[in-house]
């Protein structure tokens, strides 16, 4: 496979990148006679929650081969998403983190 055609890990020069997406949610219930939830009846079905509310999310790139993990963030995925500006994302996060680590 041509170089240009991959996403490479600045650290290890290896291409077995995931992007991640980690989210935390609260799920709320209210107490009633027959089931945690006014959605639940007869038993507590996880889905069928009252309120729901995100608490943290984090983005990453992370390389499966070295571990290494780049920091980014995508609020939407577009046309302009392609290799070029992941690899950019990936190569901007690892200088960031020499820059913190040097200093």
């Amino acid at each position: 496979m041509p170089a240009m055609n991959r996403i490479i890990c600045p650290s290890c020069n290896d291409d077995h990148l995931i992007l991640k997406y980690v989210a935390t949610y609260e799920y709320s219930y209210v107490l009633d006679s027959d089931a945690p939830g006014l959605k639940n009846t007869n038993e507590l079905l996880p889905h069928m929650y009252d309120k729901r509310e995100q608490k943290d999310t984090q983005q990453y790139i992370e390389c499966r081969t070295c571990g290494t993990s780049y920091p980014c963030y995508f609020d939407r995925w577009s046309e302009r998403m392609n290799k070029k500006a992941l690899q950019d994302a990936v190569n901007s996060a690892y200088l960031a983190k020499q820059h913190l680590d040097n200093a």
